[in-house]
């Protein structure tokens, strides 16, 4: 089986959803040794945003500069890292009540139509969806439950539609919040989502 795990805050070794992605890959892997793992680092190699190039360039009769065919050629790369994984787990960060814009790019990337998702009679059709998803989440306010931030939520809640657009409807979500609120409260939100992280359930016991 392949994990692909992404990470996309740009907070370095400071960032708690990097420590939690690296938790939930350190967990997997230690209960399945034989998960080959991708690593991308979407702060470190950002991929470029969406262009009207990038999107006409898929037609053969574009003539393809240097600079288009790298794009085009990451493009590729990125998408087929996606569609060769068994297990996805994805370090989001909130800023500025949205995901990272490097994570939007990656997600730019791999909705394709026809090869993530189809457009039928019925309406669009998620093709991605035996997929496993884990969804690291780090916020530094609080916008669960009732909290009069939560209408502002827009990077879990954005990632699940997302996944759902494309067949992969119930990810696994890990959220650490309140984090900018004080040290405490940041140790505490970390120690809560690294002990549900420690729960999570291996690949081995999901395929029995």
């Amino acid at each position: 089986m392949k994990l692909l795990h992404l990470d996309s805050s740009i907070l370095g070794e400071n960032s708690v959803s990097r420590a939690l992605s690296r938790a939930a890959v350190e967990r997997l892997t230690t209960e399945d040794p034989t998960l080959a793992v991708t690593y991308r680092d979407l702060a470190a190699r950002p991929i470029g945003h969406l262009s009207g190039r990038y999107l006409a360039g898929q037609s053969p009769e574009v003539q393809h500069d240097q600079a288009l065919q790298e794009d085009l050629a990451l493009g590729g790369e990125v998408l087929e890292e996606f569609l060769a994984a068994d297990v996805v787990v994805i370090g989001v960060a909130l800023y500025n009540f949205t995901i990272a814009s490097q994570l939007k790019s990656w997600v730019d990337r791999i909705l394709v139509a026809g090869r993530t998702f189809r457009y039928t009679e019925k309406g669009p059709e998620g093709l991605a969806g035996a997929k496993r998803v884990v969804l690291l989440v780090a916020r530094g306010g609080v916008y669960s439950g009732d909290a009069p931030a939560a209408g502002y939520e827009h990077a879990e809640t954005y990632m699940r539609a997302i996944l759902g657009f494309i067949g992969i409807t119930d990810p696994e979500v890990i959220v650490a919040e309140g984090i900018a609120l004080g040290p405490d409260q940041r140790m505490q939100a970390t120690h809560k989502a690294l002990a549900a992280v420690a729960n999570l359930p291996g690949t081995r016991s999901l395929a029995a």
